[in-house]
């Protein structure tokens, strides 16, 4: 009977945690076709940016392992800058007016290891930050994978003893931005030089700038719509997500237009918005309009 009993907890726990996994990973699965998770290869990751600000001292990330194999991955900070053309570029020492964050971070694990379908937590810790003057703070968190090892007895096969055999391994590696702010946000934005690329007349693409004012980053969504003579609207484009990171004063944005046989791109006008899409204030940021010749 005790043995019995035994057997049923154990598969009650077994039945709970698989559950529970497919539960988890069906909701980043969710989330990234919202396009609120980051994802690459078979790494889930949710949120795709954290922002510590005011009293939130601590984060869980939540990792998901889609793929058919086990997968370790390896735990860092890393740190990078962002350009004008929206490209990243890693660093060791910070530009004027930029600060990292990792000095002020703890992660824990630093190494894990995910079943397929299965997932896990990591959790992030500001730490030391008493002291810290008003401004922002920014790293970002490293998560690269670990090559699987090759099986025992398992020998590469070289038919020329005299060449060299070359075995290329793909490390593959996500990061994501970890934001500390500090003091009040004094940050403004504006929309300009907007305009329209025509060297493809068959996709065409918006062209601007996003101006960044003040002590803080800028995240958003851009959406452009397109507005007849008539004054009817039009979805023309959407981008989620779209950052302009200290210490970068401007930030140019290219967006594919869609073709459509409602949209003369000749005439008519296209309303730009840029608008928050989290954080304590969501709501507008900058808007621009383009009229169209």
């Amino acid at each position: 009977m005790k043995y019995s009993a035994l057997l049923t907890k154990q598969l009650f726990f077994l039945q709970h945690r698989y559950v529970v996994s497919f539960i988890v990973v069906w909701l980043l699965m969710f989330l990234v076709a919202a396009d609120i998770v980051k994802a690459q290869g078979d790494l889930m990751i949710y949120p795709k940016r954290v922002v510590f600000d005011g009293s939130k001292r601590a984060q869980d990330l939540g990792l998901a392992n889609t793929g058919k194999d086990t997968a370790t991955y390896l735990i860092s900070f890393i740190q990078i800058k962002m350009n004008e053309d929206g490209t990243f570029e890693n660093i060791e020492r910070p530009d004027s007016g930029q600060n990292f964050a990792s000095n002020y971070l703890r992660v824990f694990p630093r190494t894990i290891t995910i079943a397929p379908k299965e997932s896990q937590a990591v959790k992030l810790q500001v730490i030391n930050s008493g002291n810290l003057p008003p401004g922002e703070y920014r790293s970002h968190i490293y998560f690269r994978s670990v090559p699987l090892p090759v099986a025992a007895g398992e020998k590469e096969t070289i038919t020329d003893t005299t060449s060299v055999s070359v075995k290329l391994v793909p490390v593959f590696g996500i990061t994501i931005p970890v934001i500390i702010r500090i003091g009040e946000d004094s940050t403004t934005a504006t929309i300009s030089d907007v305009g329209i690329d025509f060297i493809d007349p068959v996709k065409p693409q918006a062209v601007m700038f996003l101006n960044r004012k003040g002590n803080m980053s800028v995240y958003g969504d851009l959406t452009i719509d397109y507005i007849s003579a008539t004054g009817q609207k039009t979805r023309a484009a959407a981008i989620k997500g779209v950052a302009v990171y200290t210490p970068l004063n401007r930030r140019k944005v290219r967006i594919d237009l869609a073709p459509s046989a409602k949209i003369d791109y000749h005439q008519g006008r296209l309303e730009v918005n840029y608008e928050s899409s989290g954080g304590k204030s969501p709501g507008a940021i900058a808007k621009q309009e383009l009229v169209l010749k």
